[in-house]
């Protein structure tokens, strides 16, 4: 493995570099009867973006790039100054697809209902606020008849996994195509990386390992007047009930890609984790180590540290019986060895096809699926992928062992009634103790069934 990262752009910031050329199928002709929502002389989709920071613009950006003509139709976030950037962000890029006046840029907790009660059945909403939202918002998109693309997380707990298993059976019955931002699923060389495994082109997987490891994550300063609320919605990376945790919001994508290249759910986990270098006022661990066992009884170890002047690695390691492989999110290049020396004289297959932006992609399928009526609905794997990353943090901060099953029955919330949520000065679901520190779970003390 290499010790140092690869130089990659975070999924929080508006990738600046997006592609503007369409990879998906254009329409090929009209359906027999319209889809609800498509213009009959132009079969214009219309686009509403809920959660306007970094990764939502860029979602955005991919969206509007797709085959077929689009619009942007209205924009929600609680921060205004979010809306606006995102607004003009998109209008540098996109300036002819732009349909966005004053009056559906909606700021405040109920902007997503504003922004996709804009729209008409059949039309897109793009879900970027933080993982604690998505159950919620994505059931009233489903409610009103909408296609969904859904940004990673999908929910920080076990309710709100139920939640979106059951808004995904929702939409199936109602043929809408929602896609999950998982997108290292739709990244061509890694799909190719993974035939091959799946070939047994290293022999039977014996492990798989999962590595995060990079600098600390960073920490936005309170703004004078700024209210408790604010301030942890404007850090949600920093604040479980928000994002889940590090092994949730950051870990997930190569905890996922050893799932696929299993191509099986873990039945168990055990794990550990601290928080013995951070000192910035947050919940966040600033290290994790959880080892999962599938129902063959191999294991995922799955790693994750974000503290500096330490070995960095980022992406997946697979052990196999008869070779190894390093792919997943963080190396952009997967490659295969016969035996587990990574030596140039043992590389056994590299990809070689043409160049991919899995970004773009994930949002291409979507809407080709949108445009052709094709089957489309990645609920179940992505609420499931988000559920063993889960069930890791559940391990991790309590100590415990901790199956698939019990995880999943899980009735703990961490922060409930967030649809009651009007406005930032609402009390934070957690708060500060009087010296400014707040809440960190404690293996051996914290209960997280």
């Amino acid at each position: 493995m290499n010790a140092k990262i690869s130089s990659t752009t975070s999924r929080r910031q508006f990738l600046k570099t997006t592609s503007t050329a369409a990879a998906g199928a254009a329409l090929a002709g009209t359906l027999a009867t319209p889809r609800p929502g498509y213009c009959a002389e132009n079969n214009t989709i219309k686009i509403a973006l809920v959660g306007c920071g970094g990764r939502g613009t860029g979602a955005a950006s991919q969206a509007l790039s797709t085959a077929g003509p689009t619009k942007l139709w209205a924009l929600g976030d609680v921060f205004e100054h979010r809306v606006n950037q995102a607004y003009r962000s998109l209008s540098e890029r996109h300036a002819a697809q732009m349909a966005v006046p004053p009056e559906r840029r909606f700021v405040g907790f109920d902007a997503y209902k504003r922004a996709m009660d804009s729209l008409d059945q059949g039309d897109v909403v793009l879900l970027a606020a933080p993982p604690a939202f998505r159950p919620l918002h994505l059931e009233y998109a489903v409610q009103k008849g909408l296609h969904v693309f859904m940004e990673k997380s999908f929910a920080v707990d076990a309710p709100g996994i139920r939640r979106v298993l059951r808004a995904g059976e929702l939409a199936r019955e109602k043929n809408l195509k929602i896609a999950g931002g998982l997108m290292s699923r739709h990244y061509l060389p890694l799909e190719q990386a993974i035939e091959q495994i799946h070939h047994g082109r290293i022999g039977e997987v014996i492990c798989a390992n999962a590595y995060r490891m990079h600098g600390p994550v960073g920490l936005q300063a309170r703004a004078p007047g700024m209210s408790e609320l604010a301030y942890q919605i404007l850090n949600y990376s920093c604040f479980t009930w928000l994002n889940g945790s590090f092994i949730v919001d950051w870990l997930i994508h190569n905890i996922d890609v050893c799932c696929w290249v299993k191509n099986a759910w873990p039945v168990s986990v055990q794990g550990m984790g601290g928080r013995q270098v951070r000192t910035e006022p947050d919940q966040l661990f600033d290290h994790y180590c959880a080892e999962y066992t599938f129902p063959d009884g191999t294991r995922l170890i799955a790693q994750g540290r974000h503290i500096n002047n330490c070995w960095g690695f980022f992406g997946n390691v697979i052990l196999g019986s008869n070779g190894c492989a390093v792919l997943g999110e963080g190396q952009p290049k997967p490659r295969l060895w016969s035996g587990h020396l990574q030596k140039a004289d043992k590389l056994i297959w590299s990809y070689s096809g043409p160049p991919c932006d899995q970004y773009q992609r994930e949002h291409d399928l979507l809407f080709d699926a949108i445009r052709n009526d094709k089957p489309w609905n990645e609920t179940e794997r992505s609420a499931k992928a988000c559920l063993v990353a889960i069930m890791g943090r559940m391990a991790c901060e309590s100590g415990q062992l901790i199956t698939y099953e019990d995880a999943l029955a899980s009735n703990l919330e961490l922060a409930p009634g967030l649809d009651k949520l009007s406005s930032l000065d609402d009390p934070a679901p957690v708060q500060p103790d009087t010296q400014g520190r707040y809440p960190i779970a404690m293996p051996g003390q914290t209960q997280v069934l």
